[in-house]
């Protein structure tokens, strides 16, 4: 496993590069996200991933379904992150009263309660065991030291 220097963030006392791709679904798979839903609910997830000092690398979805890459610190709470997007767009989006939701959403709720969140860090698990896996050889064992 390469990797660049830039290619990784770093903190105070950590090194890190934790990317997750986020898939949100509307309400009922019902079709509200038009161009211009789905630019305003990309500028507000963008707001809300910089509040969570997190980066937006990339968003795009259809009528029923947005897909955001997101780049975060290891101190961030993946599922507060996703709350807060959730709730900061379904807000906004509400707010504006576009026409085209209205007409097939109804009360508070934009989106499903559920999510779907994949880790996309580019290696494969296999890769990653075969990694671990070969970092120490087999005659080198460590084992716990023996207690009297």
């Amino acid at each position: 496993m390469t990797a660049n220097k830039e290619d990784y963030r770093t903190g105070r006392h950590v090194v890190y590069k934790l990317s997750v791709h986020i898939i949100l679904v509307t309400k009922y798979r019902r079709g509200p996200i038009t161009d211009r839903v789905r630019e305003h609910l990309i500028a507000v997830a963008h707001e809300s991933c910089k509040r969570f000092e997190s980066t937006l690398v990339e968003a795009h979805g259809e009528s029923d379904h947005l897909h955001l890459l997101i780049d975060y610190p290891p101190k961030v709470q993946l599922s507060k992150l996703i709350g807060a997007i959730k709730t900061n767009t379904s807000r906004e989006i509400r707010a504006k009263q576009y026409p085209e939701v209205q007409q097939v959403l109804w009360g508070d709720h934009f989106w499903s309660p559920s999510y779907m969140a994949l880790s996309s860090g580019g290696a494969t698990v296999e890769t990653i065991q075969t990694y671990i896996q070969n970092q120490r050889e087999p005659s080198k064992k460590v084992g716990r030291p023996k207690t009297r």
